[in-house]
């Protein structure tokens, strides 16, 4: 997968500047953009080469509600490497979930778990979820407080396969997962193979691999970032069963409203929320 970094200057006053920070990631994530670091003049923003939407992302810079404030951008092609591989070579400390769940660094080799709950293996290479971040402990924890035995399960964007693994220790009968990044369907693959679960099945591609499935599903799962979660969500309610659960998470809890608004004219209803330093997750159930 190809990604663009966008160089992004902003010239303003000191007082306003982080305000206009804020404003220019928002008109940026409007567009595509997904992931962004704070530079001394402005930002850098982050895109996957097919979902960057260049004429809407000026459009939303030309329409700042902002006085005095000039943007300002060059966009470039990323240098295609493992931007993971420090972090990956450093590892994480277990991550305890609710005492039910325990996250692993499989590099670390096997350890020792807190009695009562279940071990999850995890190796990540360039994948998002190895349980450090708001985003995964709180999608777990949704589907630690649910009846998951015997249930269908679809992972939307599973990155490392957390998700997926997690269901399946919780008794899921199947697990379908996809991912648009190959690196992710491998990583998936090979901690699904760690964790001894066989009834996982991943796919790659985008939402579009749907197409392909057969039968609905129980519970979906999407832990991905605001702007394919709305682009997607109608698709994730075509293959989900009546009374079947859609948990939603990698957003900001001030984008909470878009989603829900979106989720509302599907015929899904809020159910749960639950934040973390911003972050936010959102339960759904479909009418």
């Amino acid at each position: 997968m190809k990604y663009f970094v966008a160089d992004i200057i902003i010239t303003a006053e000191d007082p306003i500047m982080q305000v206009a920070r804020d404003l220019v990631a928002d008109a940026a994530g409007e567009a595509g953009f997904e992931a962004f670091e704070d530079t001394p003049n402005g930002l850098k923003a982050y895109v996957q080469d097919d979902l960057l939407n260049k004429q809407q992302f000026d459009i939303n810079l030309a329409e700042l509600p902002l006085k005095d404030v000039f943007v300002s951008y060059e966009i470039h092609p990323v240098e295609d490497k493992d931007w993971n591989q420090e972090w990956e070579q450093v590892g994480f400390d277990p991550i305890n979930i609710a005492n039910k769940i325990v996250i692993f660094d499989a590099r670390k080799g096997l350890q020792q778990s807190v009695s009562g709950t279940t071990p999850i293996y995890i190796r990540a290479r360039q994948a998002f979820g190895t349980g450090t971040h708001f985003t995964t402990q709180m999608m777990i924890t949704a589907l630690l407080s649910m009846d998951v035995k015997g249930k269908r399960v679809l992972d939307c964007g599973c990155g490392t396969g957390i998700l997926g693994i997690a269901a399946s220790k919780l008794e899921a009968r199947e697990i379908v997962a996809y991912d648009i990044d190959e690196w992710s369907v491998n990583n998936t693959d090979y901690n699904a193979e760690s964790n001894n679960v066989s009834n996982l099945q991943v796919l790659h591609g985008d939402i579009h691999v749907l197409s392909h499935v057969c039968g609905l599903f129980d519970i979906v799962v999407a832990n991905i970032n605001r702007n394919i979660l709305l682009n997607d969500m109608a698709a994730f309610k075509d293959v989900m069963a009546a009374e079947s659960t859609l948990i939603l998470s990698g957003f900001y809890e001030n984008d909470a409203p878009l989603l829900l608004k979106e989720a509302n004219r599907l015929g899904l209803y809020e159910v749960e929320k639950q934040t973390e330093e911003d972050w936010c997750r959102l339960t759904l159930k479909a009418l």
